[in-house]
């Protein structure tokens, strides 16, 4: 089982890798906002395995209390977007 989730980590760090790409070249603002969302998702799930595979429930919390806070994130950029009347 630790083989399989060190393969998913391997991907989920792939994965991170692309989007942090698409973030860096992304042509406009939504689509920067999009691909550092998917990658704090990419994030949390790394994070959640992580504390699946060293069996510590302390990686779920850190997960949850990061998620809350990239959503609060996400809100905050949106709003701020859109108040400047950025289109997609």
């Amino acid at each position: 089982m630790r083989v399989i989730l060190l393969g998913i980590l391997i991907v989920i760090f792939g994965a991170c890798l692309l989007c942090a790409l698409r973030a860096a070249l992304g042509p406009t603002a939504p689509d920067r906002i999009v691909a550092i969302d998917a990658l704090i998702a990419l994030m949390i799930s790394a994070l959640v395995l992580l504390g699946v595979y060293y069996r510590a429930p302390i990686y779920l919390d850190v997960a949850l209390v990061y998620a809350f806070l990239a959503f609060l994130g996400t809100l905050a950029i949106s709003k701020y977007l859109e108040g400047r009347g950025i289109e997609t």
